[in-house]
């Protein structure tokens, strides 16, 4: 019976050891060809034959062809910021009704809700552009970064499930104590609710943080093709263009290295009540 346990914990701990190999090959090769000293695309090899820093320190320079990484950098850190902190109100405060307020059409709602909630956003793109076309949102370039904020943020209410969730697992019964003394359904979420629901705030925060540094289809429809606006998905992808894949290759993947490292250290900080708010999430 020991000997077919330690067969089994071999064979699991081989598993994860290859199945981790594979997940980090990708990671290992963008990280090296960010050093690569060799300019160009495609190399019969992986490993570089000199090794230069100077693929970071160009994303930094002044470039005559719109390529501009810091620019890019700020209008996504802008936008993701912004959008952020509205989503998280609007999860938060729809999640805390669903879960805490009974009212007609309650039940209708999230059923809706989940069943919108299955449908890629994408497919709502084109309507979008010509409704913030008709608004006026789309005459320059900062009214369409405020345009993304609006998109981002307007739909985060519908992802109020794994918010209501956690709220669910707060007992009612703080809340009933807190009515007797006389506070206000305000004074329940803010005093009560918003303190106990750090790990789902922190959870909303993250996941809403990260949109716009994922995202290319939406930010491509609505910025178009104004290149000083353009948000880091975009921008790196602009790198790989047949004008620019030559010169931007191995400063793309030095590109991609910079901003996985503050989105890292961000999960790294946060990553105790990040897994407290899927959790919690989870239990309800």
């Amino acid at each position: 019976m020991k000997i077919k346990k330690i067969i089994n914990s071999t064979l699991t701990h081989g598993l994860l050891a290859v199945l981790g190999f594979i997940w980090i090959l990708p990671i290992f090769f963008v990280i090296l060809t960010s050093f690569r000293a060799e300019s160009g695309s495609y190399k019969s090899y992986i490993f570089p034959k000199q090794y230069t820093f100077d693929n970071y320190l160009n994303l930094f320079k002044t470039s005559s062809s719109g390529v501009n990484y810091p620019q890019w950098f700020l209008n996504t850190l802008i936008v993701a910021a912004a959008s952020c902190l509205i989503s998280t109100l609007f999860v938060l405060a729809v999640s805390y009704c669903m879960s805490r307020l009974r009212f007609r059409m309650r039940k209708p709602f999230m059923n809706v809700a989940l069943i919108l909630g299955m449908f890629p956003g994408f497919m709502s793109m084109i309507a979008i552009y010509y409704i913030l076309k008709g608004l006026g949102f789309l005459e320059s370039g900062q009214l369409k970064l405020l345009a993304l904020v609006m998109v981002y943020s307007g739909g985060a209410g519908l992802g109020f499930y794994i918010a209501k969730g956690f709220f669910d697992t707060i007992p009612i019964s703080i809340d009933e104590a807190a009515y007797i003394d006389g506070a206000t359904k305000w004074d329940v979420f803010r005093y009560i609710t918003i303190p106990l629901s750090k790990p789902i705030i922190v959870y909303t925060l993250l996941t809403a943080f990260m949109g716009p540094w994922v995202d290319y289809i939406f930010a491509k429809v609505i910025l178009g093709t104004d290149r000083a606006f353009y948000t880091i998905g975009i921008g790196l992808w602009t790198m790989l263009e047949a004008e620019f894949i030559e010169t931007y290759y191995t400063q793309f993947y030095a590109g991609c290295v910079l901003i996985s490292i503050p989105i890292t250290i961000l999960f790294l900080i946060t990553q105790k009540y990040y897994a407290e708010g899927v959790t919690g999430a989870v239990k309800g």
